[in-house]
């Protein structure tokens, strides 16, 4: 018997649906009903009624229900012992990140060498809704994430910047000279840029601001990586993408040149015209010191960017 399955057949338990609960623990319906059936199998009953439309708990699954939410409220306080343990002998913050955050990431650690100097900083980087995760089962002590997410339970996202993204185009490209640029006067090359399935935000961004300055982006090659497309641009290959702007100032990409986006106005506007949400996933648990010089330190990013 794993944690993990106790975890969900109390999510099934309370929600009374297999989707409802997948979508809760924010992982596939498959996985639930996988690891439920395995833990039916090695107890040797069946929790769950599936005869008729809806889900029930069965006469069995009613009594292992109690017991099954104390084994996981010990398995927490457990964990919030040993974490008060550590904490006490050494200041570690374990904190996942996204792609691209560049400059301003390398604020945020300065910010807090300077405000909190014994402090150890753990950067480990996963897909969003994995980091989102990890924070929710106390693995993390927080993560970066981008764009308009859910929550899980026991998750509080906090705002802490919004992240600029900038056109990424070929050096000798006509365009590449300007102080910024108009998206519709891309509107003729191919956008290089992940599938959709990758990173729905930034995606979906940027195919409505296309759609926005009135053209639907014609795709160009499959994408392997950032790296290979700005190879191919900056050999001379049609085309445009874009390079969240904290990325773009460490990149060292002399054949492609990386502008930013005019507002609809003809001008930049204080915010970015093209920009994405970055919030900060802390649990709602968690200790106060534990994040309070991460929050302040990206506070300090954030005015840094505003200051330059």
């Amino acid at each position: 018997m794993e944690f993990r399955q106790l975890r969900y057949f109390v999510a099934v338990a309370e929600e009374l649906h297999f989707g409802r609960a997948a979508e809760r623990l924010m992982i596939v319906q498959s996985a639930v009903s996988q690891q439920i059936g395995r833990l039916e199998r090695e107890l040797g009953v069946e929790l769950f009624d599936r005869s008729g439309r809806r889900v029930r708990l069965s006469a069995a699954g009613a009594a292992f229900l109690p017991g099954a939410r104390e084994v996981l409220a010990a398995g927490q306080r457990a964990l919030d012992l040993v974490g008060g343990f550590v904490a006490e002998r050494e200041s570690v913050l374990r904190v996942g990140t996204s792609r691209g955050m560049g400059v301003r990431l390398e604020r945020v650690l300065e910010a807090l060498e300077r405000n909190a100097p014994g402090t150890r900083v753990e950067l480990a980087s996963a897909a969003p809704e994995e980091r989102l995760r990890r924070v929710a089962d106390r693995e993390w002590d927080a993560a970066f994430v981008r764009g308009e997410v859910a929550a899980p339970q026991g998750v509080r996202l906090i705002p802490v910047w919004r992240e600029e993204l900038v056109v990424a185009l070929p050096a000798r490209h006509p365009l590449a000279g300007a102080d910024a640029v108009d998206l519709a006067r891309l509107s003729e090359l191919p956008l290089h840029l992940t599938e959709r399935r990758s990173n729905p935000p930034l995606v979906d961004l940027v195919t409505a601001a296309c759609r926005d300055a009135g053209f639907e982006p014609a795709p160009g090659p499959p994408h392997s990586s950032l790296q290979d497309t700005l190879a191919a641009l900056g050999a001379g290959v049609a085309g445009w993408t874009v390079v969240y702007a904290a990325h773009a100032h460490q990149l060292r990409a002399g054949q492609v040149a990386f502008l930013p986006v005019r507002s609809p106005a003809g001008e930049r506007s204080a915010e970015a015209a093209l920009s994405l949400p970055t919030v900060l996933a802390v649990h709602r648990a968690a200790a106060p010191e534990r994040v309070r010089f991460l929050l302040e330190a990206c506070r300090e990013a954030a005015r840094d960017d505003r200051d330059s």
